[in-house]
Parts: structure tokens; C-alpha cells; sequence
């Protein structure tokens, strides 16, 4: 049987075998009557093995080993039958009789007659996967076997001998029942001349089978259990241990599991795991998800086809506390998508084998600068022209890590993955339990989360909620990873425990780059994972989107517990909306609120030593400076922590000043008017691309070819940077300084950009008539924002 973690009965422990155990007083005394009639008459008198029958088998055996004449016969007690149904294999080998022969006798010294045939009536096969008498009570008459009358009791002992033969439900016995109805009244006559029932009762069980007067009605077992998304994988982690600490085969755990009596106590909590189930199957917990004009959209078996999985843990203990593989009506033993199946992660893997590795390994600080502006050439050739692009489409120019990190920027993702090392960033992801295949083994992979899904030998790779909620459990732990542990205890039919599960824990960052990394995980609910914030407890974590909108995942932590959803199809099929994964981040956000509501507000662990701080450049990463704080886009300067030994001991030289034209912002020259120019802050870029928002703010390379011109004298109104396409209030501010006048034809236009000019030339009291546009021109059409790796 299998438990919660409150020690609350769940369910049997599924096998393919169809079996309820029940004690003998829960059988009727006709069905136990038989079975000694028919299988072992002198079962009450013999020690375990009834030396008249095995001679007489042996003999024969005997015969056939030496001669190869006859057959190898039986002469088996239940108590051996016991013995060769739940711990000896189906061989009809000497060896193996001789080993039956032992343990029955065994056995007998150590259980009650009523203990042995319990046992034996619990287990023994009848049919297909109907094992024991009650499981064939209720296929063959849909009643307990508390319940089955004399005839009934006959014939179910009677399948035992060859449960297919003697089937009703075969084709042929349909059309002609003698098969079975004379072993049943064998069964009857047995029972009549050991003195289990009287002359009248044979009689009148006699004429009802003579009269084939059974109503049989075949019942179509349901196999799904209670919970089974936990169920199953906390078997299989069962399964693996029994494995390993017993040296068993899977044959032997199978057989252990149908008839051991195990207790399986799982650390499933039946509230988390009952609530995670209704927020992944309610619609509106995804409604942000507008798919389909439909609002759900359902397969033949009611299943939803936009599917979610989620596991929530405590990644203190390493406990699974709940696991739901699926939303809606699923079949039994439907695909697990939290814990079986593997995908791509998408961003989500950024903490996991980028940032956090490279901060371990201290080949990045959170303070490190990187150029959100296209990966360099030599980048490029280097990864076979790989060169991806941001998700948004928006490079921002020099960017920290931090900011990187936050903003799920691809572009320098990928810088730092180059910088770590991608052996390095596979090993930890590898530490961390994702899977990767030889053909995923790639930047791509290691940086973004973009997984092959199936290798050359067939072998599929990736990540799933299991792993991703454990995986970001670390950073909650202070660096100490938990191996997740879906079971505590497993106890035998006596009680006795001969399984514990405890928590397997590595160290794979260390306290410092926790510490720096859950502070760095707050980044991203600032942007696109704010819909998983809770009111009443911290929360970090971080959003992934696949390059083809296949995947939405969210991963994070509060001080409590670590949780990870997933939002997809089964084929895979791209899904639409303007949401992302910002979808997957309010649905972790509703699953855990009522699992938090009633906690206690708390931080997550403090500081743990070795961790500095230093007020450092945005744009340098390095100390900074008075100039820093005078950047036109507002201070740049901001307090950054450190792995101490690794805070910046140089002062920032990217800000600097600069006298330019402030008409043209081209550095000033000895002919520049003075009036125009303007000591201004820039930075200064290697290399800077045109297409980073940052690059008005660089500093000049070009030098103000503005003339200087008497105020007297006439002038060209281009040499002073008026033109059409100028700024009119420029142009007002300059052309006023030389005494002209200005008279605006148009002021009421919705721009401030000239349209045209009435003279190219002017000198002191003269008047330009300036048109303004009425709009401004825009050659570029808007994008929508593509979510490749958010």
C-alpha cells in the first residue's frame, strides 16, 4: 500500500497484476474448503510438503530427466506454491523443486496454516492479470469472494489448474461450457468425499452447474489509481533503490511489489499536491494564453490539448511535495510530462549553466560588463557562424551581467557561456540533472536552453519541471543541490523498515554565489516573470520561452518551497498570444499563493560571509567615478556585491568627457563658434555598432566642420546646422544669437522638425520663414516582439 507523507493511505501499489488482498475471514469458508479439497487435500497435516505426492512426482521426473520419457510432474503443496508464486521463478528445473521443497518447509516453522493459505489464496494466478481470489471474485461475479456461493467457490478453485482452459470468457468454452462446468463439479465431488460440505449441499450444487445456471460478468478493470502522477515515479524510485541496496532484478521488485505487503510511505502532501492540481487544470490559471477563440480545446478522451505540469518541492529536505503531469481528464497511465518527459528549458537554464557557473568559477562578477550588440565575427566562427539574436530584437549596448540576466538578454548570454567555458557550464547543468545528448552538447544548448529533443541513438534530452525545481532548489540552499526524494520509507508485511530514502546533497555552488544569485533571480520579476510574485512571501526565479514558442516554463523559489510549471502541447505545436512566457510565470505565481497563504512571512538565508560591496560603473563594471553620475541617461552608478577578491579595483574609464557642437554633437574644433559649444559626458566604446540603444551616448570620432561667421556678414544657414530635418528650436536659438529674425507659418503642427526654410541664407535682421512638418515620417515598421528564448 502506498501512504502520503502524513501517513494517510493513497492507494495499492499498482502492478500489472490486478490483485486485493484480503484475510481469510473476508472469504467466504465454501471458496477455502475448495481450494484444500481440490489442490492439497492433506494441507493441514503435512510440514510444508506431502512426501506421498513429491515421491511419486519425483519418480516421475526422475524418469524423464534420465530417459527423456514422460514429463516432469508436480507435486506441489499450496505452502510450495506459496513459495514458487512470490519468490521462485515458473522452471520446472530439479534445482529449483529442491529449492521449493526447502522453503516451504521453512515456512512452515515460521507461519500459521491460516497465515500460509491466506497468503497463498492472495496470490495464487488465475487468469491473464488476475491474481488472488477476490481480484477473481470480482472479474468473474463482480462480488467479494466473502460473498461467492458453494458453486462459485468450485469453479474459481477449479481455474486454478489452468485458469485459460477453464475461462468462460474464451470463445470456445461460450459455445460449450463442458470444460469448466465438469471441473467445477470435480471441485464439488472432492469437497463431498473429504466431508467439507454434506450430501445435500453436493446435490443441489451438483444440479446448478449441471443446469450451467452462472451468470458471469466480465468486469472491465480500471487501472488509473489515486495520485498517479506522484505514484508512479516515486515506484520507480523504489524500484531503483531496492535495486541497488538488495541487489534485486526487476523481476524480483515486480514480484516484491505484488506480493510483499510493502508499505510505501511517499513525501507527496495530499493539500499541495490536491491544490497544484486544480490551478494547472482551471483555464483561467493560463487564460493569457488566447490560443483558441475556443477557450479549451479538448481530445476524444476530454483531455485538454493545451497541457501544463508543475512539481513544487522543499528543497531544504529534497522532499517532492506535490507532482501533477498533466491538466484535466487524462487516461491511466498517461505521459508524465513533469516527470518523464524531457524538453527544452529555454531560458530557464541561464542560472543554471551560464551566470551561476561562471560567478562560481569566478570567470564573470554580477558587475561584469558585457556589449549587447551582435556577437563579434570571431564568436561567431568560432561556435560554426552561430550568432543568435535577442528575443525582443533590441540590442542595449554595454550591459552588466546583472542586467543581462534580468532582462534575459541572449546576445551576452552567450558571451559569458564563451567566457565559462561550454565544458564547464555542460558540467554543472549536468551536476544540476539535466540530460544532454552528444548532439546537445552545443553553445546553444549549454547557453539557451535549446536541447536536440532526440539524439542519434534515439535517446531523448532535456529538462522537466522535476529537474528545474530541484535544480533551482540550490540556489535557495546555499549552493547545496538536493537530489529529490519522493519517498521516505518502505516497510514489509511485518513492519519492518527495509528502505529509507535520504537526501543525497552535492555541493555545487558555493554559499557566496547562492547568496549572489538569489539576488540576481529577483532581476527577472521585475520584467517579464512580475506575474509570479506572491503578496506575502519573497520570490525569485526565472522565465523560458523556446525559440519556436513551443515551451513556456517558469522556475523560482520562495524561502519555503522551489516550484517549476511548464505550459505546451504534446506535438509540440508552436502556441500564440502575446504573453510568453510571462504565461508560464502567472501560473506558478497561482499555484503557489494558497499553498503560502497561511505561512509565516520569512527571508530566504542571509548572508553568508565572504561577500562584498562596492559602488561600481554600469557601463564599466569598475569603481566609479564623478562622471559616471553625470551620464545624460541619469546616474550610472549603483552598489554591486562581490565574491570577495573579486570586487573591481580599477576606477571606470569608459565615461569621459568631451566639447562638441552642441548643435551636431561632432567634437569642437578651433572654428567652432564658442557659443555652441558644450563640454558633454559620452562613453567611450571599442567597436560600437549603430544599432545598440546606447550609441548616441558614445563618444564622437567626428570633428565639427561648422564655420565661424561674423554676425554682420551673410552666412549659410548650413553652417551653423540648420537645414531641413533640423530641430526648430535649435535652429530658433542659434539663428536669434546672429539677429535674425524667425517667423513660424505653421506653429500649430504636431512636430518640431523644419519642413523647409524660406532663404538657405540670412545675415543680422533679416527673417526666415521656417515650415514645420505636420508629421513625423517613419520609413520602419514596428515588429512585434518574437519570444526566441525570451
Amino acid at each position: 500500500m502506498i501512504y502520503d507523507s502524513q501517513e494517510q493511505y493513497i492507494d495499492n501499489i499498482p502492478t500489472e497484476e490486478e490483485r486485493y488482498k484480503v484475510s481469510l475471514d473476508e472469504m467466504s469458508k465454501y471458496l477455502k474448503d475448495a481450494y484444500v479439497s481440490i489442490e492439497d487435500e492433506r494441507f493441514y497435516k503435512h510440514p510444508g510438503v506431502d512426501i506421498k505426492r513429491t515421491l511419486s512426482s519425483a519418480l516421475r521426473s526422475a524418469m524423464y530427466y534420465f530417459t527423456g520419457n514422460g514429463n516432469i510432474q508436480g507435486g506441489s503443496t499450496l505452502t510450495q506454491q506459496l513459495i514458487r508464486n512470490t519468490l521462485l521463478t515458473q522452471d520446472v528445473k530439479i534445482e529449483r523443486k529442491i529449492r521449493e521443497i526447502y522453503l516451504s518447509l521453512t515456512l512452515e516453522n515460521k507461519l500459521t496454516k491460516d497465515q500460509i493459505l491466506e497468503a497463498y489464496l492472495n496470490t495464487i494466478p488465475l487468469g491473464g492479470k488476475i491474481y488472488g481470489v477476490e481480484a477473481a471474485s470480482k472479474y468473474f461475479f463482480e462480488k467479494s469472494a466473502k460473498d461467492l456461493t458453494l458453486p462459485e467457490s468450485a469453479f474459481i478453485a477449479g481455474l486454478t489448474q489452468a485458469p485459460s482452459a477453464y475461462s468462460p470468457y474464451d470463445p470456445e468454452n461460450k459455445e460449450d461450457p463442458t470444460i469448466y462446468l465438469d471441473r467445477t463439479k470435480t471441485v464439488l465431488m472432492k469437497m463431498r468425499d473429504l466431508g467439507y460440505i454434506t450430501q445435500a449441499e453436493y446435490d443441489e450444487a451438483y444440479a446448478f452447474v449441471d443446469a450451467n445456471q452462472f451468470v458471469f460478468s466480465q468486469t472491465v478493470i480500471d487501472y488509473k489509481i489515486n495520485y498517479e502522477w506522484f505514484v508512479y515515479p516515486a515506484l520507480d524510485q523504489v524500484r531503483e533503490d531496492l535495486k541497488e541496496v538488495y541487489k534485486y532484478t526487476d523481476e524480483e521488485v515486480d514480484r516484491l511489489f505484488a506480493t510483499g505487503g510493502l508499505k510505501i510511505y511517499t513525501t507527496m502532501d495530499r493539500t499541495i499536491q490536491d491544490s497544484t492540481q486544480a490551478v494547472l487544470n482551471d483555464r483561467n490559471s493560463i487564460q493569457q494564453l488566447d490560443i483558441y477563440a475556443n477557450p479549451e480545446v479538448t481530445d476524444e478522451n476530454g483531455t485538454p490539448a493545451l497541457q501544463a505540469a508543475a512539481v513544487i518541492i522543499d528543497y531544504k529536505t529534497g522532499q517532492v511535495k506535490a507532482m501533477v503531469g498533466g491538466r484535466g481528464e487524462q487516461p491511466a497511465r498517461s505521459t508524465n510530462r513533469a516527470y518523464y518527459a524531457l524538453r527544452s528549458v529555454g531560458s530557464t537554464t541561464k542560472p543554471l549553466t551560464v551566470y551561476g557557473p561562471a560567478i562560481d568559477t569566478k570567470a564573470i562578477t554580477a558587475g561584469t560588463v558585457l556589449d549587447d550588440a551582435g556577437l563579434p565575427s570571431s564568436i561567431q566562427s568560432k561556435y560554426g557562424g552561430y550568432n543568435p539574436a535577442n528575443w525582443n530584437k533590441v540590442s542595449d549596448g554595454l550591459i552588466t551581467a546583472r542586467q543581462s540576466l534580468a532582462l534575459s538578454k541572449n546576445v551576452p548570454t552567450v558571451l559569458v557561456e564563451d567566457k565559462l567555458g561550454v565544458e564547464t557550464g555542460l558540467a554543472y547543468g549536468e551536476k544540476l540533472g539535466l540530460v544532454y545528448g552528444e548532439k546537445s552538447k552545443f553553445i546553444a544548448t549549454v547557453a539557451l536552453g535549446e536541447f536536440t529533443g532526440v539524439d542519434e541513438d534515439g535517446s531523448v534530452d532535456g529538462g522537466n519541471p522535476y529537474i528545474l525545481a530541484s535544480a533551482f532548489g540550490s540556489f535557495g540552499n546555499n549552493g547545496l543541490y538536493t537530489k529529490p526524494i519522493l519517498y521516505t520509507k518502505v516497510a514489509d508485511a511485518t513492519g519492518k523498515i527495509i528502505l529509507e530514502s535520504k537526501p543525497k546533497q552535492t555541493q555545487v555552488f558555493s554559499p557566496q554565489t547562492a547568496y549572489i544569485m538569489r539576488d540576481l533571480l529577483k532581476g527577472p520579476l521585475t520584467f517579464d516573470g512580475a506575474l509570479a510574485k506572491l503578496p506575502n512571501m519573497p520570490v525569485i526565479g526565472k522565465t523560458g520561452t523556446t525559440s519556436l514558442v513551443t515551451d513556456f516554463l517558469f522556475a523560482g523559489l520562495t524561502p519555503y518551497y522551489s516550484g517549476a510549471v511548464w505550459i505546451g502541447y504534446d506535438n509540440r505545436s508552436a502556441m500564440g498570444g502575446a504573453s510568453y512566457s510571462s504565461s508560464a510565470a502567472s501560473l506558478w505565481g497561482a499555484m503557489m499563493a494558497p499553498i503560502h497563504a497561511n505561512l509565516e512571512y520569512k527571508e530566504f538565508d542571509g548572508n553568508p560571509g565572504g561577500i562584498t560591496t562596492v559602488a561600481i560603473c554600469k557601463d564599466s563594471g569598475k569603481r566609479a567615478t564623478d562622471l559616471c553620475a553625470k551620464d545624460p541617461r541619469g546616474s550610472r552608478v549603483y552598489t554591486e556585491m562581490f565574491i570577495a577578491g573579486t570586487e573591481p579595483t580599477g576606477v571606470c574609464d569608459v565615461h569621459v568627457t568631451a566639447k562638441v557642437n552642441k548643435n551636431n554633437n561632432k567634437l569642437a574644433t578651433e572654428n567652432t563658434p564658442k557659443d555652441l559649444i558644450e563640454e558633454r559626458v559620452f562613453i567611450k566604446k571599442e567597436n560600437p555598432s549603430s544599432g545598440a540603444a546606447d550609441f548616441k551616448y558614445v563618444l564622437p570620432t567626428e570633428k565639427d566642420d561648422t564655420k565661424y561667421v561674423p554676425k554682420d556678414e551673410e552666412f549659410n544657414l548650413s553652417d551653423l546646422g540648420i537645414s531641413v530635418g533640423s530641430n526648430v528650436d535649435m535652429a530658433i536659438e542659434i539663428l536669434k544669437s546672429k539677429g535674425v529674425n524667425i517667423k513660424i507659418s505653421n506653429n500649430n503642427a504636431k512636430t518640431r522638425i523644419i519642413k523647409s526654410l524660406s532663404s538657405d541664407k540670412a545675415k543680422k535682421g533679416d527673417t526666415i520663414t521656417i515650415q514645420l512638418k505636420d508629421s513625423e515620417s517613419n520609413n520602419e515598421t514596428p515588429e512585434v516582439p518574437d519570444p526566441n528564448n525570451d
